[in-house]
Order: structure tokens, then C-alpha cells, then sequence
């Protein structure tokens, strides 16, 4: 599975797009009492580097090896998923799996 990941600027080259294997069964994780904040958005890729790395154990190099892409790619893709789960958690917001719909 594909997912499409935009440059942040008019120029340069364009970003790797990571292979994704799957989909998560989730599509939203909700606490309980549900803060009153908007939602935060992990997009696939962050979930996917969290399963590698985090449930399969998986080094760095090994999941990136697997998505394609760069181990610092990796890892940036790991710092953002844990502090957004984090986040959900510490400020008890809403965690949706996949990017807000565009207008």
C-alpha cells in the first residue's frame, strides 16, 4: 500500500514515498473522558514505523530497509508517532489514523 507524502515547499525533489504494509484496524482512538482540543492526525507511515520498530522490534536500519526509505527518515517518522501517541494520551485527545480530508 501506497501512501502520498507532499514536499513542504514549491521546489526540490520529491519525498519517497514509504511502502506501507497494511492498514491498521483502528481508525481512531478516542479517551475516555474525550478532552475538548481538536484531534490529532498520525498519518500511515507513522504507524507503520511505531509496528515495525516498536512491536516487531525491528532496528532503525531493518525498518527502513523494509519501507524503502532512509534510516534518518525512520527515525523522524518515529520521534513525530511517539510524541503525537504521547500527546493523545498526556492531554486525552483524540488520535485519528490517516491524514484530515482536504477542501
Amino acid at each position: 500500500m501506497q501512501m502520498t507524502r507532499k514536499r513542504k515547499g514549491g521546489r526540490g525533489r520529491f519525498p519517497i514515498q514509504p511502502k506501507i504494509k497494511g492498514t491498521p484496524h483502528a481508525k481512531l482512538m478516542a479517551p475516555e473522558p474525550k478532552g475538548s482540543e481538536e484531534p490529532i492526525y498520525i498519518d500511515l507511515a507513522e504507524v507503520e514505523v511505531l509496528r515495525l520498530v516498536d512491536l516487531e522490534g525491528m532496528y532503525q536500519e531493518q525498518a527502513g530497509s523494509a519501507m524503502g526509505v532512509s534510516r534518518g527518515t525512520i527515525w523522524r517518522l518515529l520521534v513525530s508517532a511517539r510524541e503525537k501517541v504521547t500527546r493523545s494520551i498526556v492531554e486525552g485527545r483524540q488520535l485519528i489514523i490517516g491524514l484530515p480530508a482536504e477542501d
